[in-house]
């Protein structure tokens, strides 16, 4: 699908995850098995965790957002915008931002394993994010509010579709601040 077919909205995000993309491939390049797996101190993450969890969540996020969308398109919510959204769930989006302005402890089932190989978790990645702009060329059309989402990290929350493809866009964005963070710390390995 031409992004320029797409409403505004699937296009700005379809422009971050292409961003998010670039700004991993300038990350990760001529980085070492060391230096991936480096982590910066007690308890914190190295590039290689920030990536596999990213990887990990799009293993559970992507199923249900493409199953959500052919379920819209099925039951025809469609809709072209303008779209409206609720005020909790662009708070929760809006936390998800890095810097982050309330950390949160990852669920268990989210921690990435430490000691992950370069050569795995890096196309794994890149895999993810072109599925994933595939998923926001499919919900052209699709009505991105009445259309709910159930967030995997708890069943206390359902966002909408639209907000569900900002949360997954702004928590990536969020692990790739991370892990640049970790490549600019001053003990970095070179």
């Amino acid at each position: 699908m031409s992004q320029n077919s797409l409403i505004p909205e699937l296009q700005e995000y379809r422009r971050q995850i292409e961003t998010i993309k670039q700004e991993a491939e300038s990350l990760l390049n001529g980085l070492t098995e060391p230096q991936f797996n480096w982590r910066p101190g007690q308890g914190r993450w190295s590039i290689a965790e920030c990536f596999e969890h990213l990887n990990m969540t799009a293993r559970l996020y992507l199923p249900i957002i493409h199953n959500t969308i052919n379920e819209a398109r099925e039951r025809g919510m469609m809709s072209r915008g303008p779209f409206k959204y609720g005020l909790l769930g662009n708070w929760f989006v809006r936390t998800i931002e890095p810097p982050p302005k309330l950390k949160f402890k990852a669920l268990r089932r989210f921690i990435p394993p430490h000691d992950r190989p370069l050569l795995e978790v890096w196309p794994g990645f890149m895999v993810f994010q072109d599925r994933f702009i595939e998923l926001i060329d499919r919900a052209n059309g699709v009505d991105l509010v009445r259309v709910k989402i159930q967030i995997p990290a708890t069943k206390l929350i359902k966002l909408s579709l639209g907000q569900g493809i900002g949360f997954v866009t702004a928590h990536e964005r969020r692990h790739v601040w991370q892990a640049t963070l970790v490549k600019n710390d001053p003990n970095f390995p070179t």
